[in-house]
Formats: C-alpha cells, structure tokens, sequence
C-alpha cells in the first residue's frame, strides 16, 4: 500500500513537472513570437515618432484609434479565449471532434457580424464618439474633423481583428501559439509599408498624410486574421453544414455558442480595467495641451513588451493547461501550474519594472528622439514610462489571473473587480493630474492594477499558494532594488562620462542603453546565482539558453 501510494506520488510530481515544462514551452514559443510583434509595434511608433512627432496630429491618430484598439485589445489578449478555449474543450470531449470544429465555425461567422455591425455604428457615430472621449478637440475644428475622419476609417479595423481574435483563440486550444502571436508582427509589417505608402499617395489629393497610417492598419488587420487561416485548416478545422452533421441543432439553438457569447461579456468586462484605464488616461489628456496623448501612447508601448512577453504570453500557455485541470477535478495539479506560472512572472516583470523606470529616459531617447520627436517629448514620455512601470508587475498578474477566473466560474467577482478598479483608475487620475501631468495618469493606472491584482488573489486563493507567490514577491522586490541601485548608479558614471543620452547623438545613446541593459541583467544574475534565488535564478538560466539557441541559430546560418 505504502510503495503504491509512493508511486502515485511520484507520477502526480512526474506530470505536474511535465505539465509546468509545458506551460513554459508554450509561453516561450508565444513569448517569441510576441517578441517580434513588440518590436514592430515598437518600429510602427518610431515611424509614427520620426515623421509626425508629438503634436496635434498625432493626438488626432491616437485617439481615433483608441476605440477600435481597445476593442482588438479586449478579444485579442484573453476575452474570447477564456471563454472560447474551455467550451471547445468540452464540446470536443463531450459531442466529438467534428462538431466542436461546427462550433468554432460559428462563433468564427457571429464575431465577425458583430464586428461588422458595430463598426458600421462607430462610423455612423463617430462625430459624437469624438466628442465625447475628445472634448477639447472641438476647440481646434481642423484636429476634430480630422480625429473624426481618421475614426471612421479605423473602425472597420474592428471586425478584422475580431476574427484574427478568434482564429488565434481556436489554435491556442489546438495547442499552436506562435503562429497566432507572429500574425501580430505581420500586422505591424502590413500597417507600417501600407501606411507609408498611402501617408505618400493621400496628400496629393488633399488628405493629410497621417490618414495613410490609418488606412495601413486596417490593410494590416486583414493579414493579421487571413494568415493564421492555412494553421487553421491543418489542425483539422472543416466548414461543417447541418447537412454533414445531421444531430447538430440549428445555429440559434447551439448552447455551446451561446456559453461562449455568454461568457466573453463578464470576460470583456473583467479584462477591461488596464486598457479602460488607458482610454481613460487618454481622454483626460486631451486637455493638457498637444502631444499628451502621444506621450502616453508611446509609453504604454514600451510597458507593452514585458506585459507581451510575459504577461499575456503566460497567460494564454496557462489557461488551457488550469482549464484542462480544473475540468478534469485535479485543482492541485491546476494550483501548483497557476503558482509557477506567477512566481516565473514575477522574476521576469519586477526586474524588468524597475529597469525601465530607472533607464526610462535613454531608451525613451534611443528609440523615439528622431525627426520630429523632440527632447521635450523625450522628458514627457520617460515620466510616463516610470508612472506606469510601477505597475507593470500588477498588469501582468492581471492578464494571468483573470482568465482563470472564468475557467473556476468565479465570473460575477472578475467582473466586479474590473469595474472597481476602472472607478480607482478614474478618480485616482483626476486628483494626480493636477500634480504631476500625464505621468499622475500613468501612475494612477498602476495603482488600479494593484488594487486588482491583489483582490484577484484573495479571490482565487484555493487555486493560488498565496504564500509562495508573496515570498516570490518579496525576494524578487529585493532582486529588483539591487539591480535598479547598481544601474542609477551606472546611469550617473555613463553620463558624467560619455555624455546625456538626451544631448547626444544615437552612438552614445546605443552604448548607454547597451552598457545599462547588460550592467542590469548581470547584477540580476549575481545576486540571484550568489544569495540562491531560485525563480530568479530559473528566469536567468532560460532567458540565456534561449539567447543562446538564437544565436547560434543566426551564426549557424
């Protein structure tokens, strides 16, 4: 009896180890795949940087897009696969491979009318959308009008990107993640040469050249979702008519379509507070002058590489993994998967949090001090930087957290938690304005995700070992300082040195990021190899081995 119990235990180590190596494989290949995609959205702002600047065109684009955009964000990072993977699952289980490719199908054909429709309302409305999440652009006509323009051609951006959202859902059930996260890079490529080309062509017929980019991302959306369509029908996806399975109901009568409709609403609403908080940060920026909302936009793209990498990316490896789990009743299986996928987070995304604070503005410089992008933006947009990185962590745990809401039916909480942390945001902001300008917004945002982050744990403390994650938190707080100390402390001997990264010309400003990146990640190792860190220490030695295998793929080549 002993030696049988003994074997179990061994095997349930032996899986749950499995099942850990597989959720980090996932998220390494998602990972690298939203690696890609970050740095050509990080070359899509820099285009956006060297050609228009920070001013009132910019704010125009940023804002027309903000609707559309939170809508891509919502389906794209977690809403339709929370709720998408964990009924295709059972439908797959319960009623056979081929009906639960009938529902997919479905919901592929529903999102899209959806889409459609309520991009057809955005344009019909979109004087009245400008007005009300724009208000002081009334008081420059040529910005308004063109803010309301540049809405009406993004909106059809909506309905592309939702189907893109579903493919991506369908295949990361299927167990495929980085074809669906590289369809994101191929719609930055898509928008970016599109964009340019029509920025080219538009101003000889008397539009403004920015409303070439606009007209990019839409051509950029198309590919993102028409590319993942050949992965699609390789992993065993059919159209499948009523005729080919007799027993399916009719479309209005498939409960599985309506469980996953059901369920993206609270799913929305629940992963809404980040990029809710976003626009918010942005519509109250419409009022501190030209170039506010840019700033924020460009930071939030910054803060958006780690929440990519690591934050969705985790997510998305997770959450059929703790689905697959909790469906099955092996909730220690499913808690000990959901713990070491926030520990390894936490390594990555406290380093990285204070890194980007502390370094905020050589890379703001690096990256966006070009062409129309001035050292007044460069100062801006770093302050914004290190309001939101305060929280980058919290964002993360966030995208980790929430879907496994919906997968224990912890539904209605998600939701009220959202909701509450959107007020925190709101009024947070308002009072910080005041005080400290565009980054009060930023940190104000940072605090809601704390809120957030923390009330979803105590929420889901039956499936989280709460006190490892809070001693990882706590070690990787320690970790984080001492690397932060020792790169303030470069960042002041480089700049007495070798000069301002601000005043300088783009060789000082490569060696001052390169030297500060690489003094980080080996202070990072020290103390994480020297005091026995062992989540910082596992972070370390996959991020190298995965460097490792990348380059000697590149020399090898």
């Amino acid at each position: 009896m002993a030696q049988e119990e003994l074997s179990r235990g061994q095997a349930g180590r032996v899986e749950a180890s499995s099942s850990s190596h597989s959720v980090a494989k996932s998220a390494g290949a998602m990972g690298a795949a939203t690696f890609l995609s970050r740095i050509t959205g990080l070359v899509r702002e820099q285009v956006f940087a060297i050609f228009f600047g920070a001013g009132h065109f910019t704010d125009a684009f940023y804002i027309a897009f903000r609707i559309p955009n939170l809508l891509r964000d919502l389906f794209a990072e977690g809403a339709l696969s929370s709720a998408f993977i964990t009924t295709f699952h059972r439908v797959r289980v319960r009623d056979g491979e081929r009906r639960a490719w009938r529902v997919a199908g479905l919901v592929f054909r529903a999102l899209f009318i959806m889409g459609s429709v309520i991009a057809l309302i955005g344009i019909f409305f979109s004087e009245g959308l400008v007005k009300l999440y724009a208000p002081s652009f009334a008081e420059i006509p040529e910005k308004f009008k063109l803010t309301t323009l540049m809405t009406q051609v993004l909106f059809p951006f909506f309905p592309l990107v939702s189907l893109a959202a579903a493919f991506m859902g369908i295949l990361n059930a299927c167990g495929k993640f980085f074809l669906p996260a590289f369809a994101s890079a191929l719609f930055n490529i898509t928008s970016i040469a599109t964009g340019l080309l029509f920025a080219w062509l538009l101003p000889k017929f008397g539009v403004e050249a920015i409303v070439g980019m606009a007209v990019g991302v839409v051509l950029g959306g198309a590919v993102q979702a028409f590319s993942q369509l050949p992965s699609l029908y390789r992993s065993g996806y059919r159209y499948e008519t009523r005729e080919e399975l007799p027993d399916a109901p009719p479309w209005h009568q498939e409960k599985a379509l309506g469980e996953i409709l059901a369920l993206m609403l609270p799913s929305i609403v629940g992963l809404a507070a980040t990029q809710v908080n976003v626009l918010i940060n942005s519509v109250l920026a419409t009022g501190l002058g030209a170039g506010a909302v840019t700033w924020i936009s460009y930071a939030f793209r910054l803060m958006q590489f780690p929440i990519g990498i690591f934050g969705v990316s985790l997510a998305s490896a997770t959450l059929p993994e703790v689905s697959r789990r909790l469906a099955a009743g092996e909730v220690a299986q499913a808690r000990e998967t959901l713990t070491k996928s926030i520990r390894f987070a936490l390594a990555v995304n406290l380093p990285a949090s204070v890194g980007l604070a502390v370094t905020s503005i050589p890379v703001v410089a690096l990256l966006f001090q070009y062409g129309k992008f001035h050292a007044d933006d460069t100062h801006a947009t770093a302050r914004v930087v290190a309001g939101y990185a305060v929280g980058l962590s919290f964002y993360s745990l966030v995208k980790i957290l929430v879907p496994v809401c919906y997968a224990a039916r912890k539904t209605k909480q998600a939701v009220v938690s959202s909701l509450f942390t959107i007020l925190i945001s709101y009024f947070a902001g308002v009072n910080l304005i005041g005080h400290f300008g565009p980054m009060g917004l930023a940190f104000a945002t940072s605090i809601a995700a704390f809120v957030n982050s923390t009330y979803l744990f105590v929420l889901l403390r039956e499936y989280v070992d709460i006190r490892s994650c809070f001693r990882a938190f706590l070690e990787q707080l320690f970790v984080a300082s001492f690397m932060g100390a020792v790169v303030y402390g470069a960042d002041l001997a480089l700049t007495h040195f070798i000069g301002d990264a601000v005043s300088s010309g783009t060789t000082i400003r490569l060696i001052l990021v390169g030297a500060e990146v690489c003094i980080g990640v080996g202070a990072i190792g020290v103390i994480g190899k020297g005091l026995g860190i062992r989540d910082t220490a596992q972070a370390f030695d996959w991020a190298a081995s995965r460097a490792g295998r990348l380059f000697s793929r590149v020399f090898r080549r």
